[in-house]
This record gives C-alpha cells, sequence and structure tokens, in this order.
C-alpha cells in the first residue's frame, strides 16, 4: 500500500475520533503520531522531534505571558470602564466585543475571554440583559481578535513556522495584521449589527437572574446530627421557616423520596433536594439547623477511597481503624463552615474534572469545595450531585474558603464566572508585565530574536520579577494543546512527504485548474473554515498547509496567499460550540444550543470570507 493512501486512511481515522469526540484530542493525537510510526510514515528517532518545534514553545511562551497579564489587574482596569456603557445592548456588544478583540491580539483567545466574562455577566446582571444576547458575540470577538498578530492564536504561529520551513523566513509579528484587522472590523460590525437579531435570547438559568441567584440551582441541605429538624414533618418545616420553599426529595438510604409523597419524619443524615436561593438557604439553616455541607461529597469520598484502598490491597491502605484509610479531613472539612464563599465556574476543556464524579476527584478533601449546584445545557441538573459526571461547559456553584478558592479552580481548570463576597486573584505589577512583554515584540519586530526566544524570555522574566509564580505558570500552559501539537506536526509532516498533500493539490487543480486563483483561494477558505468547526484549529492549520504550499507550487504562485488564506479560516470556527474553547466556555452561562451557533456564525464566515479573499489577494498576491 503507497505512503501516501496510509497517510490518508490514518487521517481518516484521527479525523473522525476528533469529531466522535469520545477520546480527548491531545490522546487522539498521541495515537495517529505512533500508528505513524508504526505503520514507518514518521521515523522512530525522529517521532518526538514536534514538542521541540519553535511553534511549540511559542505557544507555551505565550500561554503564560497570557497568565501574567489576567494577573496583572488588567481586568480590573477593563472592567470598570465596560460597565460604564449603560443598557442599550447593541453598544453593551459593541464594547464587550470591541475589547475581548483588541486583547486577543496580545494574548490567548481563552485568556482573554476569560477575563472578559466576568465582566460580561455582572454587565448582564447590572443591566438586566440576557447573558445569552452578550456571550456569543464575546466568544466570537475573542476569535477574531487572534488574527491580528504572529501570537493572537496558535494557527499563525504554525503557519509562520511552516512558511519559515519552506522559505527560511516566517511571518513577522503584524504581517498578519492588514487582513486580519480588516476582517476582524467587518466581523465586528456583523456581530453588534446583527448579534441582537440572530443570537437566541434563553431564559431558564442562563438568564441574568438563574445566573446570579441560586434559586435556579438544585441544592442539597443535609439534616445534621441533633439538628432542629429531626423529627420533623416537611409541614413542620414549612412551617417553622414561613416560607413556602419546594423541597423536591428526601434522600434517605440511598432511595429517592419524592417531595410531595414524603410523610414520614425526618431524621440524622436525611439529604433534602430543595430549589433555593441565597436567603432561603440562611433561612433554612438558621430555623431548621439545615447545613449546606458535603454530606453527598463525603459519601462519594468514602466509597472513592474504600474502593481504590480495596484495589491497592493492604499493604500501606489502611489506616489503624482497619477502615481503607478513610481521611480524618472528612469531618474537618464538613463542619468547618465559617467564612465559606459562594462562587460560580464554568468547566473549561481541558479541565481535570471532565467525565469524573465529586468522589473520584476528591472536591472536598482534596481540594476544599463543596459542589452544590450544577447546571447543564441552560438548566439545571436534577440527578444527585455525588453521580454527576462533569463536563466541559458545566456550571457550577462552589462553596469554599475565600483564601483557597482561587487556586483551586485554577488547578480544577474552572473559569471563574461570579462570586459572592469574594475576589479572585490580586492585582500585580501590571506595567512591569506590559513592559516586559513590549520588549519581547520589539526584539522581534527588528529581528534581534526569532519568536520562540523572544517569547520564552520575556515569560522567564515574567517570573523572575515576580509577575506570577512558577506554580501559576506551569498551570497555565495548556498540556492538551502542547500535546496536540508536538504530535500532530509530524503526522502533518508526514502528508507532505507522503506525497498525499501533492496528491490532494493535483485532484484540485484538476477539477478546477482552469479556475482563477481566487476563487481556489475561496474553496481553500472554505474547507479550513469546515474543518475549523469540527476539530481542533492547531490541528486544522497543521493539515492543512502542506495542501496549501502544494496548491501554489501547482499555480507556480508565491505560497504567502494560500498560507493566509489558511490562518485566516481556520480560525474562524462560528458554526458550532466545540470549534474552539471559547465557543464552548459560553455554551452554559449563555444557555445555548449546539444548534443555536450558525445563526450568528454562517453570516459572519460568510462575512469574513468575502473581506478576506480580496484582501489576501492584495496585501499578498499570488
Amino acid at each position: 500500500m503507497a505512503d501516501s493512501t496510509q497517510v490518508f486512511l490514518l487521517l481518516g481515522a484521527t479525523l473522525a475520533a476528533f469529531v466522535w469526540g469520545r477520546f480527548r484530542y491531545d490522546l487522539v493525537a498521541l495515537a495517529a503520531l505512533l500508528a505513524a510510526v508504526g505503520l514507518g510514515l514518521v521515523p522512530a528517532e525522529g517521532a518526538f522531534a514536534g514538542f521541540g518545534h519553535p511553534a511549540v514553545i511559542t505557544v507555551a511562551a505565550v500561554l503564560v505571558l497570557s497568565r501574567g497579564f489576567e494577573r496583572s489587574g488588567l481586568v480590573d482596569l477593563i472592567a470598570e470602564q465596560a460597565l460604564r456603557v449603560g443598557d442599550r445592548i447593541m453598544l453593551q456588544t459593541l464594547v464587550l466585543s470591541g475589547t475581548v478583540l483588541v486583547l486577543s491580539g496580545i494574548m490567548n483567545n481563552v485568556g482573554a475571554l476569560a477575563l472578559m466574562l466576568p465582566v460580561a455577566l455582572r454587565l448582564a446582571r447590572e443591566h438586566d440583559t440576557p447573558p445569552s444576547l452578550l456571550l456569543m458575540p464575546l466568544a466570537f470577538g475573542s476569535l477574531l481578535g487572534g488574527l491580528t498578530t504572529l501570537i493572537g492564536t496558535p494557527p499563525n504561529i504554525i503557519i509562520s513556522a511552516y512558511r519559515r520551513s519552506l522559505t527560511g523566513e516566517g511571518f513577522g509579528m503584524f504581517d498578519f495584521f492588514p487582513v486580519g484587522a480588516s476582517v476582524a472590523l467587518a466581523g465586528l460590525v456583523v456581530i453588534v449589527l446583527a448579534g441582537r437579531y440572530l443570537v437566541p435570547q434563553r431564559a431558564g438559568q442562563a438568564s441574568m437572574d438563574a445566573m446570579f441567584d441560586t434559586a435556579h440551582y438544585l441544592v442539597e441541605l443535609r439534616v445534621p446530627e441533633d439538628g432542629k429538624a429531626v423529627g420533623w414533618s416537611l409541614r413542620d418545616l414549612h412551617q417553622a421557616v414561613e416560607e413556602p420553599i419546594p423541597v423536591l426529595a428526601v434522600v434517605r438510604d440511598e432511595r429517592r423520596h419524592p417531595g410531595h409523597t414524603f410523610l414520614g419524619a425526618l431524621r440524622e443524615h436525611d439529604i433534602l433536594l430543595v430549589e433555593a436561593g441565597p436567603e432561603e438557604m440562611a433561612l433554612l439553616e438558621d430555623k431548621a439547623g439545615l447545613a449546606v455541607g458535603a454530606e453527598a461529597e463525603r459519601e462519594a469520598e468514602d466509597a472513592e477511597e474504600t474502593g481504590r484502598a480495596d484495589r491497592e490491597g493492604e499493604e500501606g491502605g489502611n489506616g489503624e481503624d482497619g477502615k481503607g484509610g478513610k481521611s480524618k479531613t472528612h469531618d474537618k472539612a464538613t463542619t468547618d463552615t465559617e467564612g465559606l464563599q459562594l462562587v460560580e465556574a464554568v468547566v473549561r476543556n481541558d479541565s481535570l474534572m471532565q467525565g469524573r464524579t465529586v468522589g473520584q476527584l476528591r472536591l472536598l478533601n482534596q481540594f476544599g469545595l463543596h459542589l452544590v449546584a450544577v447546571a447543564r445545557d441552560g438548566g439545571r441538573l436534577r440527578q444527585r450531585l455525588r453521580d454527576i459526571r462533569f463536563r466541559a461547559g458545566d456550571v457550577l456553584l462552589l462553596q469554599g474558603g475565600e483564601e483557597e478558592i482561587g487556586e483551586s479552580l485554577t488547578t480544577l481548570g474552572c473559569l471563574p464566572l461570579a462570586s459572592r463576597d469574594l475576589a479572585l486573584g490580586q492585582p500585580r505589577r501590571l506595567a512591569l508585565s506590559v513592559a516586559i512583554f513590549a520588549a519581547a515584540i520589539v526584539a522581534m519586530l527588528f529581528d534581534w530574536l526569532p519568536a520562540a526566544v523572544a517569547l520564552s524570555g520575556a515569560a522567564l522574566a515574567s517570573l523572575l520579577a515576580g509577575v506570577l509564580s512558577l506554580r501559576e505558570a506551569y498551570q497555565a500552559i495548556d498540556g492538551p494543546v502542547i500535546v496536540l501539537l508536538g504530535a500532530m506536526i509530524p503526522v502533518g509532516q508526514a502528508l507532505e512527504t507522503s506525497g498525499g498533500a501533492a496528491l490532494i493539490a493535483e485532484t484540485l487543480l484538476a477539477l478546477g485548474g482552469d479556475w482563477p486563483v481566487a476563487l481556489t483561494l475561496a474553496g481553500l477558505f472554505a474547507l479550513g473554515l469546515l474543518l475549523s468547526n469540527v476539530i481542533n484549529n492547531a490541528a486544522a492549520a497543521l493539515l492543512m498547509a502542506p495542501i496549501a504550499a502544494s496548491l501554489a507550487e501547482g499555480f507556480e504562485a508565491s505560497v504567502d496567499p494560500f498560507l493566509m488564506a489558511v490562518a485566516v479560516s481556520v480560525s474562524c470556527a462560528f458554526l458550532t460550540p466545540i470549534g474552539h474553547q471559547s465557543n464552548t466556555l459560553v455554551m452554559g452561562p449563555g444557555g445555548y444550543r449546539f444548534g443555536d451557533y450558525w445563526r450568528l456564525g454562517l453570516p459572519l464566515s460568510l462575512a469574513v470570507m468575502a473581506v478576506a479573499i480580496p484582501l489576501i489577494l492584495v496585501v499578498w498576491p499570488p
């Protein structure tokens, strides 16, 4: 079997696995790399050369610098100005999307979104605006901003590195700006003018009240030992609190009894599933002695710990009491609730929570967090909290200590949305952070240092200057993205060395050899758009770059317009929530459904293509 055929079969299987989503994209990429080595498509001695590729180093450095901006107090300055815009939807959209667009040009897209998402939600709350009208434009704005500079998005870095491998010179820091800024501006106009008409207004959990009022969450309250409510009926409970607070169910001995049919007396350790807001929760605690505790977490973690001990055997696994080494921190974590704060957070795509339960994560003992409620796809979940397996985009209501909760959220891979009496992070040396970044940009502009070296030096300087800690820097590096890039770079090279890219280009040329270059660029652009909406944009860039180069060779034209078309197209994943992390992160808070994105995303994609193709031909003539 020809090498090119093997490459096509391997890439087809890889793309299918990316789209299926059953396994995380970094695992799929690593499996593809090892398969390529096994088939002889990638030399064994060079299998992991991709992890030392300048594009990988540059992306890692940009992620560290982005985290420095997040920790520098920049969000406070932005929020102060953004919150003054008033209650006009178009103006709110313009300010939020325009701000995140500018930020995305100098930092990671997701980092820019992380800065602006809490601002957008606060703006929605204060001006009674449905968050769904603001969050999708915000996510799309973060994607558009990445088009403007070399470091704005990983595909630009990948395309620049690929150009360097072909011509000996990569794209510069602002070579993307003429086309990227024009496309971003056109996209911003579409978002502002059409957003309020095309973005759905979602009620329920995603609405303003629900995002900031826990009455729309399903809360678990427990009856503690010797609690006031022991022996009460649910009618007694309602009379004591003098409020018609709905008790949906009573959980006892692993059995769930519907609230409307529960006629017995409450016992110690019963769990009540209640729809309650902050005031009602306080009332239930004061009048009935019910606790917003972590009984579910404790039970789940005990079960998980016992199961782990059983699997590991007796050696070193049991404590003195012979109960499988149950941690003695349970009682402390459950009873010491003084000073705990509530915070809402969304599960990121790269979160270690994905696919795991409370017990598996040991959320209470390991991170000091109580899970109060979970919302998904615009609605609250009604199953037991301990049975929920978390997904990207889930909105969590968590309770934890004010000093530790920020670090815990970062470690878990959660993005804080809104909190009660809680400040996550502290302003740190904004001027110093900006100065270090500016020095790196100057070094790149004057060709004193390659991008990878200049940005890595800036990241190191940020650490030495105390802009962020070493632990924060390592947490900022998106491991799955680094593995994806390092693994897919040799696979992408195999597409080129096997002749597969040339074969695809020859087929396209045979079909449209008489077409003008502009029409071929449009076809290449459309292919990049579609691909980026179902797989990671970095992987799309790695696969599309060799095809673009082969097309340019077939036309005997400059490779620049073809590479630029790929760079822009694969960064415009506006049609689905899975095309980019920014889209996924706003899905839960905005209450969006999968099919909501194309309503604004399709006209935005068409506008981007209509502006980009003529500009590419003018700025980068073939």
